[in-house]
Order: structure tokens, then C-alpha cells, then sequence
């Protein structure tokens, strides 16, 4: 069919025309649309420039040929009219039978000039400035009479130039733009006066992900022309701090700068001026920016080493609250690759997110939002998703509730990494190197991810926004650590960008100043994808990285080896130009002057409000009863326990936590921040990394200046208590702000926030050597509160970290108090005087533990302490109730054996710990349990904490046979084959387990990308059992089970008549071991190793691990008590030994038919329950975590040589896990190894 075309010439009157001919004419138009807009035709050979003009095209030719028709029949607005025109159509009307009665529609104006409304976006008018359907344009060549006679025109659509612009970029509906008007003059300059055409479709798209706050931050870059500050009495104060930051400016940049300020000039200026004047010698410096990165010196068994300690905070507001499992999934692993993209292994991450209130009914919801509740839940339940199976550490975790995150969720990740210096290279890239994309394939998931997190949300945001959110695969980014943990390969990679915002235009465009980049060669999960998409597609687990072109076929060899797929997208080149190739074309070829100039200037005064200082967060409020006051303080949801939320995260994993979210005897005291050893192989260590973070709601909406100063503060107070060396502090900010349009009134709060903290680094020493800004924090109405979140990290020694809960009955409890001004802010001469005076009394060993205040002030404090010991709390009466909740943020409170140890302190004594597990105000008294309950209570219906058991019946095993089985041959070092699924992520803890045992430990990777790579990792399987000793299968989630797989994939492997011969050669002639843990017994007992001892069929009658009654993953410890010891593998424990063992799980419940469990205790296979406090066998949470029957947490098989347990036993060693208390050694591992030396 010919392509209808309006602009074809009729009669002069085409009313002259046949109009049966006219009609059949416009209705043959229409279904040619018709038929192009429902069954797409477009290709990329087509005439069309993209498939939006496509559509764009038909759907305009429809419009107006169905105007055009409705036009043949329409009535005058003067019934008596004897226009011709007039009388024709009335002629037609009634000769087709039409009446305005029954066809309303005819006299439809709106309808009868949809041309004429259609027209404004039609993309020709461009190029036309005549007469286009009624349409017109003015711009600087329309004559002036002309301009006259458009402007006076009745029914005519003109506009500007300027405002077309707007029409078809900004404010469409179907693919807007976050560029402005000003940013698309200048692309339209450059393009008509350097490259001499027309941009294409997907340069646009290009420079408008490359020039989106969120890859270019143009809010912090945009110039501040004026600040004028409110009249009152703390202007001073800021127009002080106004000036100190000028002063920077000059020390950095010299007196005579004409650098423009900005908020980006004054969120660096310290670390740029610290570093001038020799305060932050430790910082790597570096073109390649993959995260704040400092040296550190890392003391190991084997000598000390240097190594690079990195730390990066990422957020994704905008994903989490369109797709929250989705967003806050790959928020984390955005988080992770930018650390891992500098070839550091990331060990810890921290998730601090804000939301409304999640205890709100869905009917409280606000239109065009999810459920707060909805939200907080999926969120956690994707954060801790990825997090649990790539195998990282979450090692604090806490939400912030302000009814501002309604406008838009806070969802931050802080990872912490490392990785020896010297085999992070830092080259430049040369002309002729090579560009390998490494992981994952590429689709449209993500696509506008980068500019759609820049824009504010609206109602139709969640269900219009679905398709900007990645999808994350957690399984393949472990791989990518894994490649980059080889030492042979990181030091071959020239420079490296992770995929994230903007896709292979950013990832791969970043890389260097020239470059040709092949879209054809990028690897895709399906056809169809276009160019554009192919460039801007943030699908996620990639790795773009530089390598000479001597080393790509062994950088290919090893991505083969961990499972990995890899291809050459691009080459470096000198050009200084960004070229994209797409089917033997240039889609895009742009001058790289002209991409990193990030579009037009923008301009900006601001006006700064001060704060009220009759109304402050820190007023003293009417305190009498102090029963009712605790209630009320543990009871708000700023101080209410989240431990239902935290154990949702793997908080052992890496064998590296030093502090437990949750410690003491009760696991009740909450620890500060999060610290863990530097994750060094195959040696020890006493280095450790530690973080914390600071922030409240109530202080930035109040004042944003101290809110940021309270904030950063606040982060420098928790690593002091928990044992740090706060002079070497680096920080990391994370900037949220509502939509600052330009609005000078909104310009002034991320202003001051920034000079808060910039306040606080002048005065310390101490610099923000990095961070993350979102700027779109608003919906409809209502904005986030002002919001910067300090992240503080420093490296220890681990003697040296302190736990946060009470010790010991006698001692006492002070609080150190830091001096204020009238205006609240810090003395921070003073502030460092105590600061180091704590430091001081805990190398002396005079501090046994310590608490910052918070919101809920001393008796938040207090609690929080006691209630890990269980102890009792007696209240100093000399002060007021009123005294003890005030929110005296950067207080400690210190536990001392008596005041003579508080020399150097400004102190006073707030309470005297007892053994009456009550904590009392003079005669006023509440008990702990009653404390804690109400403590827990406010969140326990979003993120419950217990579940009731299906069951109470329960036996006791007590076997105390030995085993009778020998190893016929001695051997020294025997071998332990661990294999490595995709999924498997406690390999690394496996194997250090057996080694420090003194055993020797093959891995053993299995790939699955290829039906040929399967088969020769099943031989490389079979060989290496045939060669072993012990076969360990370690936990994790097998090829990304969770959270129902159960060992599946694994067990599915193992049964391979190879493999399992292997096996059985292996148990049956060969005295060999297995062992399974977590993920790994889920897999022998689907495999029948357990309990029977050899692979065969199962059967529902048969036993089985499954989901945890509780319906989550859980994560904490548990006492666990020894109830046989017939295997050699519990040669070195007793019966009713109890050890505490971290669990990580989602299916861990044990359960089968009452006759196979009667059995498994005749037989003595039962060799592990779970015990409470009191070590009894339990069926009460959270003691019996998953509500395993029976408490069953481990068995093994009959003849004892498999044995199979839920909690990780690897997961233990010196200098671990410093606030949990009891024996963690199970000496499984040795008493393996010990076998085969004829069990010594």
C-alpha cells in the first residue's frame, strides 16, 4: 500500500471533488495507519529516523483523516449560513444519514481540529516555517509582517522555536527528556555548527543520560550567582562559615580564581584543601574513579602488607519506590560494583533507607503510591536477596521513619572493600587497547534508569516507570569478584568502569577519551533490540575493563573458567570521539569536548531561612514519671528495636564480622556500626575496617545545617565507642534533597547542609573524600526532608574494638558531655578533648563498653546497653527525667568500674548497672523483659521476630557411641574437594576452615554457559573426588535458588552417573568424608547421603529441608546442642556439649514422617538440636530459628562418614564475632582431617 500523505495536492475546492471519491480516499488513509500503528513495520532501514517518528507519522495521518471526514459533515455555527461549504455538508448529512443527535461527535470542536492539536509535536514543523496544517512557527528569520499576520491569525497554533523544542523533547509524554531547554539549544548549536546534520535519535538519548543529574550531577554543578541569607541573630554564624569556605577556595585555588561556586565546589573543598596541606596523605589519587579508596597498612601472621581499603554509598530511591524488590536489589549491587570495578573485593555493605510510617493501612496509603508497608518489606526482602546470595557481609542495617520519604523512599548501600596495592593498576588508557564486556547480557530492563531517577515522581510514576528498574543476578556479579580476586587478572586490567546508570554509552563512553564501540558484538538476553537501546540499556552484573590486545585471549580464558561470558565491544582510539556502530552505521559519533561539557551552564541565586530558635529538636520537655517516660521513649519508632528487619541479612558470611548486629547473652544489645577484618586469603590478621553512620529527620527539617553538622558528628561519636581511632576518619555523604526547580528558598537547604558539614571537617581534620547526591526527592506535594547522611570509616586493630553492651554488675555508667553554644553548635576543641580522652582510657582498658545518645537520649542509651547482659540499670536520681531523654547528640555513655577511671572526662554519672534485671528511678521501677517487649513491639507486626511452632513435640538425643571407624591408610594432608556452583558463596570460609585444620583444599568451579563447558566441569569433578580425601558441598543458593532451590541444582549435578560412581567409590572403597552445610546438606538429603549414606531416589516419605515457618531468611545465632557423636566427625565434641552457630537461611526446617525421625534418633544419627537459654531442646523461636521438627538442626548418615548441618560452622575463629558469647568451635574440620592422621 502507497504511504498516505496529507500534504498531497488537491482542487483548490475540495468540495468540488466527488465526495465519495474524498470520503473513500481519507477512510483508505486511516486504515493504512490503522494497519502500520497495530502491526509495526518499522525496521531500521526504514525512512523513518526512529520508531517513535514512526509512530508519530500514522497516528498523525490517522487523526487527520478521520478529522478530515468528520469535517465533510460538520455543522455552521450559524444554522441560516448559505455558505457553499455549508450548505454541501448539510447536503451530506443528510444523504450518509448523519444527525448531530445520533454523531455528537461531528460538532465536536476538540475532534474536528485534531490535526491542527496532532500538528504541535509533528517533528517536520522543524524544518518548515510556513503554514503546516494550520501550524506555524516563529523563530529569528520569520519576516516581521509575517510574524504580525501569525500572531493575529484566529485558530492558528504558533509558537517559538524555543517552546517546539519543549513541545517535542521535554514535555512528551511517551519519551520525555530530564534536559532542558537551554541544554537542547546548545546540542542544537553544536550539531548545525560543528557536525553539520542532525543529530540522531540516539544522540539524544545519549547526551540526555550522560548529561542527567544523576550521571553528571548538574544540580551541584549549577553556578551559584547570589546568597542571601535571613536577618537574625545566627546569620553570623553562616556568613562565617560563608567565608571560611572562600578562604578554602583561595588556599586551594589560588586568590585570584574565577572558579564559579557551587555545590559541588563546596562539598569537596575540604578534602582538596586538607590534602594541601598534608592531612589526607592516605587517599589514592587516581584518573580512574571507582570509589573513595585510602592506603592502609593491613598486619597479618605473615608480615604487614599494604593494601587499598575503598567505601562507596549508593542509593536508588527512585527504583525502590517503582519496584522495590528490584530497586533496593540493585541498589546493593550497584554498590558493589563500583569498589569491585577498582578491582577490590567488597566484604561488608550497611543499608540505611527512609519511609513513612509501615505500620499505616492500606487505606491511609497516599493515591499513586504503594503501601508504606509493601515497600519497607519487598525492599529489605531484595536488598538482603542479592546481598545473601552473592555472599556479603551486611553488617548494620537501620530505617529511618519521617513521613517525607512518603514523596519518594530512601534506599542507600555503603559497601566496604579491599584488595592488595599491589595488584590494582591505575594506567591510561593508550590508542589501540581493547574493550571486553564481561558478565551479563543485555536487555531493555533499566532502559531511562538514569534520567528517570533525576526527575520527580508523579501519580502515574509507579505504573509508568516499571521498565527504568534493572533486574539484578547477584550469582553472575560473584563471579565477576571472583575473576577480579585473581591476581594474574587484576593486574592486566588498564582501567575498568562497572555497568550502572546510562549502560554502554557511560560504561564503556568513560573509559576514554576516544573510542569505537561495536553495539552488534554486545551480547543480548533477545533480539530486537535497537540501537538506542542496546547504548543506553542498563541491564546489570557488567564489567567493562581496558586490556592491552596481548592479553585478550587470556583475560577470555579466564572469564571461561568462572563461568563468565566475555567480547570485544570496542577499541581505544585518538580521535577524541565517541563513536557507536550499530548494523555498519555511525549512530552516534560525538565530539568528547562536546559530551563532558555536560550541556548548557546553569545558573542559580539562593536564599537561606534560618532556623527557629524558639522552637528546637533539643527543647527540654516535662518529665515526671519515669515508668511512663521509658515506655514511651523505647516505645517510638525513631528508638524501637528492628531486629525482625536486621536478621532478614547475612551477617557472618566471610568469616570476617567482628561485631554482630545484635550482642551479648540475649542478643539484645545493638551495636553501633559494623566492623570486620580485612578480608586477606589464606593468612590471619588483626586489621580491621570500621563504619558507622549519622542522621535525624527531626534536626535537618528543622535547621539542614545541623542537621548535617549533627549528622556527621553523630558518625564520628559511634566509631569512637566502638573502639576507633576517629583522627583517621574518611567520610562519604549521601545528599538528598526535594526538586530544587529554582526555587532560591529550596537552593538554601542543600547549601547550608553542605556548609554544616564542611564545619565539621574544617574543624576536625577530617575530610569527605566522597559521596552520592539524589536531588528528585518530591512528589506531587510533598518533599523529603532535607537529608545528608554521614558515612564514617577507619581502619583498626580489632584488639581495640569495644562492644556496646553492659559488662558487669557494680560499675557505673557516665556520660561524657560535649559543650554547645546558645546557637547548638558543637565546641569542638572540647569535643576533641574528650573524644581523645576516651580514646586514651580504652587502650588503657578502663572503658568496658560505651553507647552514644541518640534520639532517645540517656535512657535509649542505658537500655540498650543492659539489655545484651541482661542486667539491671539504677537510674541517677541527682538529674531530671527530663534530662535523660534530651537528643544530646555527640554524648557517649561510658561503663567504668568506678569514677576514678573517668580522669581527663567531662562526665556525669547517669546510672549504676545491678543484677536486679529492672531499671529504676528511685523507687520507680520497670523490669527488663518488660522493657525490651515494649522496645520490640512497635515493629514487630511489619518485621516480625517470632513465629509459633507447628509442632511441640520433642525428643532428646543422647547417643554417646563413638564411632567405630578407622582410616585404613594415614595420610598427612589429606585432599578436600569443595565444587563451586553458580550460587555457591561460602567457599572462600570453606576452605580457610580445612586449611587452618591443616588439610589441602581443591576447588573445583563448575560452568554452565555452555552444554560443552558443563561437561568438561563434570570431568574436572569426577577427577578431582577420585583424587579426594573429603568432599565439602558449602553453602549458598545453588544456580540463584533462592528462596526455594533447596540444594536442587546441586543435587541434580551430583547425580551424574560419573559423578555419582565418583561418590560412591569414594564412601564405600576409599574411607572418604563428606560434608554439607546450609545449602549443602539441603543437597545430600535431596541426594539420599543423608541419612542413608548413598545416592538414591527420594520420596515424599523421605525427609527434607523447607522454608522457615517464620516465611523469611534468617540470619543470627543459635545454641546448639550435641546429641551423638557417631561419626568421625564429632570425635572432638561430647554429648551435651552446646556451641553458638551463626545460621544464614531461608529453608532450613527439618522435617519428615514421624517413623523416619523415630529412626534417625534409634540409629544415633540425630547429632545436633537446637537448645534455648537454658539448654533444653526448644521448639520455641527465635531458639529453634526455623521450627525445624524435633529441633533437628544437623544429622548424619548411618554409617556416620556424611554429615549434614543448617548452621555454619566454618563461620568462627579468633578475633570474630567480639560481642557474642559461648563456644563457637565445633572442631568439625579438625576432627575431618584428624581421620585420615589416624585421629589424633
Amino acid at each position: 500500500m502507497p504511504i498516505p500523505h496529507k500534504y498531497t495536492n488537491t482542487p483548490d475546492d475540495a468540495y468540488e471533488a466527488e465526495t465519495s471519491y474524498y470520503l473513500h480516499f481519507q477512510l483508505v488513509s486511516a486504515l493504512i495507519s490503522l494497519d502500520h500503528i497495530y502491526n509495526c513495520k518499522y525496521s531500521d532501514s526504514d525512512l523513518f529516523e526512529s520508531k517513535a517518528q514512526y509512530y508519530h507519522y500514522y497516528t498523525d495521518h490517522l487523526l487527520y483523516s478521520l478529522g478530515q471526514i468528520a469535517e465533510r459533515f460538520r455543522e455552521s455555527n450559524n444554522p441560516n449560513s448559505t455558505n457553499d461549504y455549508f450548505v454541501r455538508r448539510s447536503a451530506n448529512r443528510i444523504n450518509y444519514g448523519f444527525d448531530k443527535i445520533n454523531y455528537p461527535i461531528l460538532s465536536n470542536k476538540a475532534f474536528r481540529n485534531t490535526i491542527e492539536h496532532i500538528d504541535e509535536h509533528n517533528i517536520e514543523v522543524i524544518k518548515k516555517h510556513d503554514a503546516v496544517g494550520g501550524f506555524n512557527t516563529i523563530d529569528e528569520n520569520t519576516p516581521e509582517e509575517r510574524k504580525d499576520t501569525l500572531r493575529n491569525k484566529r485558530n492558528n497554533h504558533t509558537y517559538t522555536l524555543d517552546l517546539l523544542l519543549k513541545r517535542l523533547y521535554i514535555e512528551r509524554e511517551d519519551t520525555p527528556l530530564t534536559m532542558n531547554l537551554d541544554d537542547l539549544k546548545v546540542t542544537q548549536d553544536y550539531f548545525k555548527n560543528e557536525e553539520h546534520r542532525d543529530p540522531t535519535e540516539t544522540e539524544i538519548k545519549v547526551l540526555d543520560t550522560y548529561w542527567s543529574d544523576h550521571c553528571r550531577h548538574t544540580t551541584f554543578a549549577t553556578v551559584i550567582t547570589d546568597i542571601d541569607i535571613q536577618n537574625g541573630a545566627f546569620k553570623e554564624i553562616l556568613e562565617k562559615d560563608i567565608e571560611s569556605y572562600k578562604t578554602s577556595r583561595h588556599a586551594v585555588y589560588g586568590v585570584n580564581t574565577t572558579r564559579p561556586l557551587t555545590l559541588m565546589d563546596l562539598a569537596t573543598i575540604s578534602m582538596k584543601e586538607l590534602r594541601k596541606k598534608g592531612y589526607l596523605n592516605d587517599m589514592e589519587v587516581s584518573e580512574e574513579i571507582n570509589a573513595c579508596s585510602i592506603e592502609i597498612t593491613v598486619h597479618t601472621n605473615q608480615g604487614d602488607e599494604q593494601w587499598l581499603l575503598m567505601f562507596k554509598n549508593e542509593t536508588h530511591n527512585h527504583p525502590t519506590e517503582i519496584e522495590p524488590f528490584g530497586g533496593a536489589a540493585t541498589c546493593l549491587g550497584g554498590a558493589i560494583r563500583d569498589p569491585l570495578s577498582g578491582r577490590a573485593y567488597v566484604y561488608q555493605s550497611m543499608r540505611i533507607t527512609g519511609a513513612g510510617d509501615p505500620r499505616k493501612t492500606l487505606a491511609e496509603t497516599t493515591p499513586g503510591k504503594l503501601p508504606q508497608r509493601k515497600i519497607c518489606q519487598e525492599a529489605a526482602h531484595g536488598f538482603s536477596s542479592y546481598g545473601n546470595q552473592i555472599g556479603l557481609t551486611t553488617g548494620y542495617v537501620h530505617e529511618i521513619y519521617d513521613e517525607g520519604y512518603i514523596a519518594k523512599r530512601m534506599e542507600v548501600g555503603a559497601v566496604v572493600a579491599a584488595a592488595p596495592k599491589e595488584q590494582v593498576k591505575r594506567l591510561e588508557p593508550q590508542n589501540g587497547q581493547i574493550v571486553l564486556l564481561i558478565g551479563g547480557r543485555t536487555g531493555r530492563d533499566g532502559i531511562g534508569g538514569a534520567t528517570g531517577s533525576s526527575k520527580s515522581h508523579d501519580v502515574k510514576s509507579i505504573e509508568t516507570a516499571g521498565a527504568e528498574v534493572q533486574k539484578g543476578n547477584p550469582v553472575e556479579e560473584r563471579k565477576i569478584q571472583r575473576l577480579f580476586r585473581n591476581k594474574a587478572v587484576s593486574e592486566k586490567v588498564v582501567r575498568c568502569n562497572d555497568f550502572g546508570a546510562g549502560g554502554v554509552c557511560v560504561a564503556v563512553g568513560e573509559l576514554a577519551p576516544g573510542l569505537d564501540i561495536d553495539l552488534d558484538a554486545v551480547l543480548k538476553k533477545y533480539d530486537g533490540l535497537t540501537g538506542t537501546e542496546l547504548a543506553i540499556s542498563e541491564s546489570q552484573e557488567r564489567m567493562a575493563i581496558v586490556v592491552n590486545d596481548y592479553d585478550v585471549d587470556f583475560i577470555k580464558a579466564e572469564c571461561a573458567k568462572e563461568n563468565l561470558e566475555v567480547v570485544q565491544v570496542a577499541t581505544v582510539t585518538d580521535t577524541n570521539r565517541l563513536v557507536m556502530k550499530h548494523m555498519g552505521k555511525d549512530i552516534v559519533n560525538i565530539s568528547r569536548d562536546f559530551l563532558d561539557a555536560a550541556g548548557a551552564k546553569r545558573y542559580q541565586n539562593i536564599e537561606v531561612e534560618l532556623p527557629d530558635f524558639e522552637s528546637t529538636p533539643f527543647d527540654e520537655e516535662e518529665r515526671n514519671d519515669f515508668v511512663d517516660t521509658t515506655k514511651e521513649v523505647l516505645s517510638r519508632l525513631s528508638v524501637a528495636s528492628q531486629k525482625g528487619l536486621v536478621e532478614r541479612f547475612d551477617s557472618s558470611i566471610g568469616n570476617g564480622t567482628v561485631l554482630s548486629p545484635y550482642g551479648g547473652r540475649t542478643y539484645h544489645s545493638e551495636t553501633e556500626g559494623m566492623a570486620a577484618l580485612i578480608p586477606v586469603l589464606g593468612k590471619e590478621t588483626t586489621t580491621a575496617s570500621l563504619m558507622a553512620y549519622g542522621y535525624n529527620p527531626k534536626i535537618s527539617k528543622w535547621s539542614p545545617y545541623h542537621g548535617a553538622m549533627y549528622a556527621v558528628v553523630e558518625s564520628v561519636a559511634k566509631i569512637v565507642a566502638m573502639g576507633g581511632n576517629y583522627h583517621t576518619i574518611r567520610f562519604s555523604f549521601q545528599e538528598y534533597f526535594e526538586k530544587l526547580l529554582d526555587d532560591p528558598k529550596r537552593w538554601g537547604k542543600p547549601l547550608v547542609a553542605l556548609l554544616g558539614a564542611n564545619r565539621v571537617q574544617q574543624e576536625l581534620k577530617l575530610p569527605s573524600i566522597g559521596g552520592k547526591d539524589s536531588m528528585s526527592g518530591t512528589f506531587e506535594n510533598i518533599s523529603v526532608p532535607p537529608t545528608l547522611v554521614s558515612f564514617a570509616i577507619t581502619a583498626s586493630d580489632v584488639h581495640d574494638v569495644m562492644t556496646p553492651e553492659a559488662k558487669e554488675a557494680g560499675h557505673i555508667l557516665a556520660e561524657v558531655q560535649i559543650k554547645k553554644d546558645q546557637f547548638k553548635v558543637f565546641d569542638f576543641d572540647h569535643l576533641q578533648k574528650q573524644y581523645d580522652a576516651i580514646q586514651d582510657l580504652m587502650k588503657q582498658k578502663k572503658i568496658y563498653s560505651a553507647y552514644t545518645v541518640k534520639d532517645g537520649g540517656v535512657i535509649e542509651a542505658v537500655c540498650k546497653m543492659a539489655f545484651g547482659n541482661g542486667l539491671g540499670a539504677a537510674f541517677n536520681t541527682d538529674y531530671s527525667l527530663a534530662s535523660y531523654v534530651e537528643k544530646n547528640y555527640g554524648n557517649i555513655i561510658v561503663e567504668v568500674k568506678s569514677e576514678k577511671d573517668l580522669a581527663g572526662l567531662d562526665y556525669r554519672v547517669v546510672a549504676t548497672l545491678n543484677d536486679s534485671e529492672k531499671f529504676s528511678y528511685g523507687m520507680d521501677t520497670i523490669s527488663i523483659q518488660e522493657a525490651y517487649a515494649i522496645n520490640k513491639a512497635p515493629l514487630e507486626s511489619v518485621y516480625p521476630t517470632r513465629e509459633k511452632a507447628p509442632t511441640q513435640d520433642i525428643k532428646v538425643a543422647e547417643c554417646k557411641t563413638r564411632s567405630t571407624l578407622k582410616a585404613k591408610q594415614y595420610i598427612e594432608t589429606p585432599l578436600v574437594v569443595i565444587p563451586v556452583f553458580p550460587g555457591t558463596n561460602c567457599e572462600y570460609d570453606s576452605k580457610r576452615a580445612f586449611e587452618k585444620a591443616g588439610a589441602k583444599v581443591e576447588l573445583v568451579l563448575i560452568r554452565n554457559k555452555t552444554e560443552e563447558m558443563l561437561k568438561t566441569s563434570i570431568d574436572e569433578l569426577e577427577n578431582a573426588i577420585k583424587r579426594a580425601n573429603i568432599v565439602m558441598l558449602p553453602g549458598g543458593f545453588s544456580a540463584g535458588d533462592e528462596p526455594e532451590g533447596s540444594g536442587k541444582f546441586i543435587a541434580t549435578v551430583l547425580r551424574n552417573p560419573r559423578l555419582k560412581a565418583a561418590i560412591s567409590d569414594l564412601l564405600d572403597n576409599r574411607d572418604g568424608l563428606m560434608i554439607g552445610i546450609c545449602n549443602g546438606f539441603q543437597a545430600l538429603i535431596k541426594l539420599g547421603l543423608l541419612p542413608y549414606g548413598e545416592i538414591r531416589d527420594m520420596s515424599e516419605n523421605d525427609a527434607t529441608l523447607t522454608f522457615n515457618t517464620i516465611g523469611r531468611h534468617l540470619s543470627q545465632f543459635v545454641d546448639t546442642r550435641i546429641g551423638s557423636v557417631k561419626s568421625p566427625w564429632l570425635a572432638h565434641v561430647n554429648v551435651g556439649d552446646v556451641h553458638v552457630i551463626p545460621i544464614s537461611h531461608g529453608e532450613g526446617r527439618f522435617v519428615a514422617p514421624k517413623e523416619v525421625i523415630d529412626e534417625l534418633f534409634a540409629n544415633g544419627q540425630v547429632f545436633s538440636q537446637y537448645v534455648d537459654p537454658n539448654r533444653k531442646v526448644t521448639m520455641q523461636t527465635p531458639y529453634n530459628p526455623n521450627g525445624s521438627m524435633y529441633a533437628i538442626e544437623g544429622i548424619v548418615s548411618r554409617d556416620g562418614r556424611v554429615l549434614g548441618k543448617m548452621g555454619h560452622s566454618e563461620r568462627q575463629g579468633e578475633n570474630r564475632f567480639k560481642n557474642v558469647y559461648g563456644e563457637m568451635d565445633q572442631k568439625l574440620f579438625e576432627a575431618g582431617v584428624n581421620y585420615f592422621r589416624g585421629g589424633k
